[in-house]
């Protein structure tokens, strides 16, 4: 069964505008704030976004107060823009479906299969 950490979750832009995975490019770290349902915020990492037959899904990794992550925990939601607006907040939804989340957590693991392949080139890369 899949977990949610919130039951609630609206995401706010913090520095960043239409990210598709125009991030990944990028050397700074990205991050979005999570207003819970308390009003408390949770900063989170954003690891990438994900398309999964024709869906989109935001991978993040909740940070403590230091900005670490010490025991690997990310989060899977639905993501959506408005392609009409974009200065529109982009809206977060929780993956209810068993089937559904094991298909994204399956596609996260080969992103993390084709980073891994990545560094492992460009090492080879600078050994010569």
């Amino acid at each position: 069964m899949a977990l949610f950490p919130y039951s609630q979750t609206h995401i706010k832009r913090k520095e960043f505008m239409q990210m598709g995975n125009k991030f990944e490019d990028n050397d700074e770290e990205m991050t979005v704030e999570l207003e819970l349902d308390d009003g408390t915020n949770v900063t989170c990492a954003i690891i990438t976004i994900l398309e999964v037959e024709g869906h989109d899904y935001i991978v993040l990794m909740p940070l403590d107060e230091e900005g670490q992550n010490d025991d690997g925990e990310v989060w899977f939601y639905r993501y959506s823009e408005n392609p009409d607006d974009p200065n529109e907040e982009p809206e977060l939804a929780y993956i209810e479906d068993d089937a559904e989340y094991e298909k994204v957590e399956e596609a996260f693991d080969q992103y993390l299969d084709s980073c891994e392949f990545d560094e492992l080139i460009d090492a080879e890369e600078a050994d010569l």
